[in-house]
């Protein structure tokens, strides 16, 4: 789908191709796209996608401890599992899968972040600990993606304003934030709590 998008961030991925994916939660289409860097990026969109109305979007960043391991140090499985139904449900929509692990940081740097963590720190004191930002990820690579998609504006499934920031930075239109509340809150409530009091997430 190569040839929309705007020369600044035409050169950051490459098309590589779309197939279809049936899954337990309804019926999509995978595209996969390359950035700079050799990472690729997959993109899983309802069968038919409507540009003229607002598209349903979850950007999600990989995290292999929580979306594949069912991790309880996190919401990222829960969120993606409750965001695959939404978007089925909606029959208008997408997930933006970003190879972005441990809040960018990559899997080695996350699993040292858990040990400062079982120490005491938060999530955030841990990746300072380890020389990074608290969060290490950027968004140029999805918005990119989303204009190769012809989606010009979306309602974006989020509790981190910093996401709409980063796409409506990038050109995107955020029409509105939807919630994206995850289950067994109370396993997970430093965690939580980390990310509305440190990172400015709207969780309720």
């Amino acid at each position: 789908m190569s040839g929309s998008m705007q020369p600044a961030i035409m050169e950051k991925i490459q098309y590589i191709g779309e197939a279809k994916l049936p899954t337990v939660y309804g019926d999509f289409k995978a595209a996969v796209y390359e950035d700079q860097k050799g990472l690729e990026h997959l993109l899983v969109k309802t069968e038919q996608l409507d540009n003229h109305s607002s598209v349903l979007v979850r950007l999600h960043s990989e995290c292999l401890t929580g979306d594949v391991f069912g991790s309880l140090r996190c919401d990222c499985g829960d969120q993606l599992e409750m965001a695959l139904h939404q978007i089925a449900e909606s029959g208008n929509g997408m997930v933006v899968y970003l190879r972005q692990e441990g809040r960018g940081i990559g899997l080695g740097n996350k699993i040292k972040s858990y040990v400062l963590q079982d120490q005491g720190m938060d999530t955030v004191e841990a990746n300072v600990h380890l020389g990074f930002p608290p969060d290490a990820r950027e968004y140029s690579v999805a918005a990119a993606m989303l204009q190769d998609q012809h989606v010009q504006k979306i309602d974006l499934l989020t509790n981190n304003p910093g996401k709409v920031n980063a796409l409506t930075q990038h050109g995107i239109v955020v029409e509105k934030r939807v919630p994206l509340i995850a289950h067994n809150q109370v396993a997970r409530s430093g965690y939580i709590q980390t990310k509305i009091e440190k990172m400015g997430h709207l969780i309720s």
